[in-house]
């Protein structure tokens, strides 16, 4: 039984990433926990705030990205066969090493730490290429740009880390949240498009939706230069006013929901993706308006609405959407959905307001937004991990 197990975990790129990625995220919150509060003696190169971005950003998100492209380009590309068995073990083992070196990076070292965890996205891109790049249309180039982009940044975090440029490594992952941004919206306009009408067909509604390019490429090249100017000029007043350009920018992808047959929008799977938009714009405007105060300064906060928010509520649907269209069930309404999104707003909004409105209680405030956000994380291992260790339902190969 165990050997068939094994056997079905390795038959499709989600099924092992997405069941490692919310066990490390639920893990990670308790190890940094431990350690913030001085029970885990960890020096982290002396720099532990700039080693918990980076975990949190690449170490959970790198697995996410991996479960969805290995599961979505076989469904883009008809003849492209899924990546299985012995390459897939090799990927998910190369992860989990990139985690084991980063916990012992005090005995390792940076530069072990970097050789474990920068060829990994590099040999996704490689597995993933040739369909891509031959593809007429070039639908998904943009894409695979990002994930080398998204390498890229990693890279230079590491050469700036071991003093090889001379750049900021923080300011490095600040890029980075901008690049993982433009991931999320690059993201969801291929599953909006794909969970929204496979769901409008399953309820048998005569529309279709459109999660329309030009205004997802609007808001992509606005999160882009507020990136690029943030980076070069952090200090530049017109940063206020990009950060308020991504907000209308994110707002106006909003328009595509509203479908004259059905105000979609309010419908169950579909608005927490709503939800995910919604929060990337007022992350976005709310770090416009910190710009703008002379007497407040809340930057880091609301990053952490966007890196919590934004990318937790694509997380968690993610996770949801694929595990369940892609074992063969339909997008059945569940109370667990709704409250799952709703405890990560809450969650992250917790983490974004709480610190600076109750600064005498900052701690209590981080303590209760990582246990509220991490709730969905644990119930969707609870609920749905056993799915991703059977067969497919309708007998489907994948």
């Amino acid at each position: 039984n165990k050997k068939i197990d094994f056997s079905i975990l390795l038959s499709y790129g989600f099924r092992p990433f997405f069941l490692l990625a919310p066990i490390y995220l639920i893990l990670l919150i308790f190890l940094w926990g431990a350690f913030w509060s001085g029970w885990l003696p960890l020096s982290f190169a002396s720099n532990p705030l700039q080693w918990h971005m980076y975990e949190m950003l690449f170490g959970v998100t790198s697995a996410m990205m991996i479960g969805f492209i290995l599961t979505a380009v076989p469904e883009l590309y008809e003849n492209e066969k899924p990546i299985v068995g012995k390459v897939l073990l090799g990927l998910i083992l190369l992860w989990i090493a990139g985690r084991v070196s980063f916990w012992f990076m005090d005995w390792l070292g940076v530069y072990v730490v970097a050789i474990t965890n920068i060829p990994l996205l590099i040999w996704v891109v490689v597995l993933i290429a040739k369909p891509i790049l031959q593809d007429p249309l070039r639908r998904q180039h943009s894409l695979a740009v990002l994930f080398l982009a998204i390498s890229g940044m990693q890279t230079w975090f590491f050469m700036a880390q071991l003093d090889w440029v001379d750049s900021d490594p923080a300011a490095i992952l600040k890029a980075s949240v901008g690049m993982f941004m433009v991931l999320v919206l690059l993201a969801a306009r291929r599953i909006n498009t794909e969970a929204i009408n496979h769901w409008l067909n399953q309820n048998h509604i005569d529309a279709t939706y459109l999660a329309r390019p030009p205004r997802y490429n609007m808001a992509i090249f606005t999160i882009i230069l507020y990136t690029l100017v943030e980076y070069f000029y952090p200090h530049n007043s017109a940063l206020s006013w990009l950060a308020f350009a991504v907000m209308a920018a994110v707002l106006n992808t909003l328009n595509d929901f509203f479908l004259e047959e059905d105000p979609i929008f309010l419908r169950p799977f579909v608005w927490p993706l709503f939800m995910i938009l919604i929060t990337l714009a007022v992350g976005y405007g709310a770090i416009g308006w910190d710009y703008l105060q002379d007497e407040i300064y809340a930057l880091n906060h609301f990053r952490h609405f966007l890196t919590m928010g934004t990318l937790g509520m694509a997380y968690f649907m993610v996770l949801i959407i694929v595990t369940h269209i892609h074992t063969g069930r339909d997008l059945i309404p569940s109370y667990w959905v709704g409250l799952g999104a709703l405890l990560i707003l809450a969650g992250a909004s917790l983490r974004a307001v709480g610190g600076f409105i109750w600064p005498e209680h900052n701690q209590l405030m981080i303590g209760l937004s990582v246990i509220v956000w991490a709730s969905p994380f644990i119930g969707f291992l609870i609920i749905y991990s056993k799915w991703l260790l059977k067969p497919r339902v309708d007998g489907l190969p994948g």
